[in-house]
């Protein structure tokens, strides 16, 4: 394996990553949230708050803020956006071709996870140029690309050097490399999360704060020098304007924490260990791209005990193909999506019985799952002609590829409404702006995953997204535009009206691209 290989590897596996339309919408997504956290202070709220005072918009507290934020993003989405390059090899017929080169295991998992890392980089550095704007636009003080380029190499590159790590140990293992991967690394997020929340407490040990590669608890232990974190908010928090602001030092970070940092960025290494020894080398007897995609699911074993709920499903096909047009269309894919995952029978069975007979107080909790379960099932929608090859087959259908957008759509909102319909049902009468909030939400996650589907041509785009977004919004309270389903009750109707619209633009612009592919 020679360094002149692995650059021209590399660079093709960026190249390709590039191509995607999906590279796009992922960095107009970022550059859209990066600029929305660093909020102008007219507003009321700031990026960082120290007891209840803004802190100054200098290069140092915007470095760690907006880092701090483009972690916690970044450690999950950078992971979905990451992997699925095998996938794509399985599906074009390349990896045959791959699997018979002379290139060995090493020289494929370093090239692959060479670019998916420079990939992510890229991205990150879009994140930081639009924070460099907002600074100019919004900042205190002069703009100090060397305090921006610290923090972000010392918090930022370690969680994109492990999130690609896991994206190649998952895309080179079979029983990964579907949503029982997927799964693993969400778990895994939130194992890290918890380790920076131990450090704030101060009860984590120095070792293992090594393992959290989203940088957060050495951002902590880093901030604490320097300001009492447990009196500090970050992510547009509000603040009182009669104090005076604080400002942060120039320099935040100390050796031992830059090397706490560069031992965390070695440890992110390891799953491309397991990667080289585990590559299936795309041969047909470890991977298949129809049965490996079976095998992979986490569900699959379930789906195969409930097998016999999809029965429950065929009045409504036989409804489907009386119905004319495109509402016997989106009836019918509804219908398939049910068909084909059993298991989402027995969650919609379970949500309407506990919709209709759990007390108000645990409606909430009852949304949240319910909405979580929808968005991972609905994420395949957009996406399963071309992931089975029935592309052409479906746009045959009457309507054809201009209809294709608007079924799929039509059929993850359907699905949405009759997961959460008793909450909405129970919520129109005691709380009708909230029960609005919810279908509005509904409307606006729905659009994305048939947009983010249809642009990528893979569920990851979408799924890390909303994984992510579902995390802020349980979390966040208080938050009228952080609450897109009514978690909270925070939303109002100015609120709901907002994500309604979103959801008609998301529409709006699935159905013009459409067309434009159609002709």
């Amino acid at each position: 394996m020679s360094a002149g290989q692995v650059y021209v590897l590399a660079a093709n596996e960026v190249r390709l990553r590039l191509r995607r339309l999906s590279t796009l919408a992922a960095l107009l997504a970022v550059v859209a949230v990066s600029w929305a956290m660093i909020t102008d202070t007219g507003s009321g709220r700031a990026l960082m708050v120290l007891k209840d005072a803004r802190v100054l918009y200098t290069s140092s507290a915007l470095a760690m803020g907006s880092a701090t934020m483009a972690s916690l993003l970044f450690s999950l989405a950078g992971f979905y956006l990451a992997r699925g390059r095998t996938g794509e090899d399985l599906r074009s017929g390349i990896g045959g071709v791959i699997g018979a080169s002379a290139a060995g295991n090493s020289l494929l998992v370093a090239s692959r996870w060479l670019g998916a890392l420079a990939f992510l980089v890229l991205l990150l550095g879009g994140f930081m140029l639009t924070t460099f704007a907002c600074h100019l636009l919004r900042g205190d003080g002069p703009l100090q690309p060397l305090v921006y380029l610290q923090t972000y190499v010392l918090m930022l590159l370690p969680m994109a050097m492990f999130a690609a790590s896991c994206a190649v140990l998952c895309d080179s293992w079979s029983p990964l490399m579907g949503k029982a991967g997927d799964l693993l690394y969400f778990v895994l997020w939130m194992a890290q999360l918890s380790i920076g929340a131990a450090v704030e407490k101060g009860g984590a040990d120095p070792l293992l704060a090594l393992g959290d590669f989203t940088g957060m608890s050495a951002a902590l232990a880093s901030l604490r020098g320097h300001a009492d974190t447990a009196a500090l908010g970050i992510g547009m928090m509000p603040f009182q304007a009669a104090l005076a602001p604080v400002e942060l030092p120039q320099w935040m970070w100390s050796a031992g924490a830059v090397r706490e940092r560069l031992l965390s960025g070695l440890l992110a290494l390891l799953p491309l260990l397991p990667a080289v020894l585990l590559f299936h080398r795309f041969s047909p007897d470890r991977v298949k791209a129809g049965k490996a995609r079976r095998r992979r699911s986490p569900l699959a074993v379930l789906d195969g005990w409930l097998r016999p709920l999809a029965r429950a499903v065929q009045p409504l096909l036989r409804l489907a193909a009386r119905l004319p047009g495109l509402p016997g269309q989106v009836l019918a894919e509804a219908c398939l999506v049910l068909a084909s995952a059993p298991s989402a029978i027995a969650m919609l069975g379970a949500c309407l019985a506990g919709g209709l007979l759990l007390p108000a107080s645990v409606l909430p909790g009852l949304l949240a799952g319910a909405v979580a379960y929808w968005g991972i099932l609905c994420s395949d929608c957009s996406t399963r002609d071309a992931t089975c090859g029935c592309a052409a087959l479906g746009a045959a259908v009457p309507g054809g590829e201009g209809r294709r957008f608007l079924r799929q759509w039509g059929a993850a909102l359907l699905l949405g409404t009759l997961f959460v319909a008793p909450v909405l049902l129970r919520w129109s009468v005691a709380e009708p702006v909230r029960a609005g909030a919810a279908l509005a939400g509904l409307v606006a996650l729905a659009g994305c995953a048939a947009l983010f589907g249809q642009l990528s041509r893979t569920p990851r785009l979408f799924l890390g997204l909303f994984l992510f977004g579902l995390y802020v919004m349980v979390n966040a309270k208080g938050m009228p535009m952080l609450d897109v389903v009514g978690f909270h009750g925070d939303a109002t109707a100015r609120s709901a009206l907002a994500f309604f619209a979103a959801g008609l633009a998301a529409l709006a612009a699935g159905i013009g691209w459409s067309r434009r592919a159609r002709g």
